[in-house]
């Protein structure tokens, strides 16, 4: 038995075994370490099924990065998962407003929850265009596609992977309707680590 004592080994090798079990499932090429990286962070061969890509969405996604944009997440989670010393060195910064006094104003002026108003304050203070990453709040992902619809908001890319049972499937069709770029997670399945893992995986793709 070989035994793997540094974490870049224990990660090949993980991936290796992804492949393997894989076996003869076919992935776009360009989705293929978009997909990869998510089953490696959740042990869940379902999202080789289940990921959702708009056209050349990770090649929108890679380009966007490289060319310095932010990255805007729903939670903290997610926000610390993300890799920051790649993107920084890209020119771009990775922002949860979900604490923010003004969201929590917002919510309120809105009768929204902070979810919902941290996607519009985000839509109107961030450098644009930029990259959405949401993984908990199904809310964040409907403001996303209203703000998409009505022509306020232009992104990069939307990741939309919340995970739970309430609006969580509507919310992620809504957004593969709204037009613009989008990674989605289909179902109900999803979270704050398949957000930052799809997010490192075009990170990675830039960096390696």
């Amino acid at each position: 038995m070989i035994e793997y004592d540094k974490p870049m080994d224990i990660e090949r090798r993980s991936f290796e075994i992804i492949t393997q079990l894989l076996g003869e499932q076919v992935i776009p090429a360009e989705n293929e370490l978009v997909v990869k990286r998510v089953i490696h962070t959740t042990a869940d061969f379902d999202y080789a099924e289940n990921l959702a890509f708009s056209d050349h969405a990770v090649a929108q996604g890679i380009a966007a990065l490289r060319a310095g944009c932010d990255i805007v997440t729903d939670t903290q989670m997610a926000r610390s998962g993300i890799n920051k010393r790649v993107l920084e060195g890209l020119g771009g910064q990775v922002h949860c407003f979900m604490s923010e006094a003004e969201v929590a104003a917002l919510a309120g002026r809105r009768g929204s929850t902070r979810a919902a108003a941290s996607m519009r304050w985000a839509a109107e203070h961030v450098k644009k265009p930029c990259i959405f990453a949401v993984g908990n709040a199904p809310t964040a992902l409907l403001e996303l596609g209203e703000l998409i619809r009505g022509g306020a908001l232009s992104p990069a890319l939307v990741i939309g992977v919340p995970v739970g049972f309430v609006n969580v499937v509507e919310s992620k069709q809504q957004i593969m309707d709204a037009g613009a770029p989008y990674i989605v997670a289909r179902g109900r399945k999803g979270g704050s680590n398949v957000a930052a893992a799809i997010c490192n995986a075009m990170l990675y793709q830039i960096a390696r």
